[in-house]
């Protein structure tokens, strides 16, 4: 009786590693298109970020052709920030429209940007003063 319940169990672990196995095979080959989807818009996020690069030194280009170059770095590295505050406080506001979770985020990343703005901006000041002062 021991060997036919031995045999019985080894069938069934051999079972069970068949089917194992195809399910791993059926993950693995449903993965790859996934695998070169993410890779591929990896790679569009990298091109739109070099685009962005691109089209910013093209707008600071035009603005050096009439302003003098310290007044156009300074007035697109203004306008960049406030869009960024702009776009952060619309986002935020939707995190925080959206409740639970969403919120408790919000929360948490005004707190990060908050922080870091209170060293971030007196440094920026202080160097700009310095610069100014030349």
């Amino acid at each position: 009786m021991s060997s036919s319940a031995d045999r019985l169990a080894m069938d069934v672990a051999d079972v069970v590693r068949e089917e194992v196995r195809a399910v791993r095979g059926q993950l693995a080959d449903a993965a790859r298109p996934a695998g070169v989807g993410i890779m591929l818009v990896a790679a569009a996020g990298g091109c739109l970020v070099l685009g962005a690069g691109a089209a910013s030194t093209t707008v600071l280009r035009v603005l050096d052709s009439f302003l003098p170059r310290r007044l156009a770095a300074s007035g697109l590295t203004l306008g960049y920030v406030a869009a960024a505050v702009v776009l952060g406080r619309v986002g935020l506001a939707q995190l925080r429209a959206a409740g639970g979770s969403s919120a408790r985020l919000a929360e948490e990343v005004q707190d990060v940007v908050s922080a870091t703005a209170g060293r971030v901006v007196p440094a920026g000041a202080a160097a700009a003063r310095d610069e100014l002062q030349r």
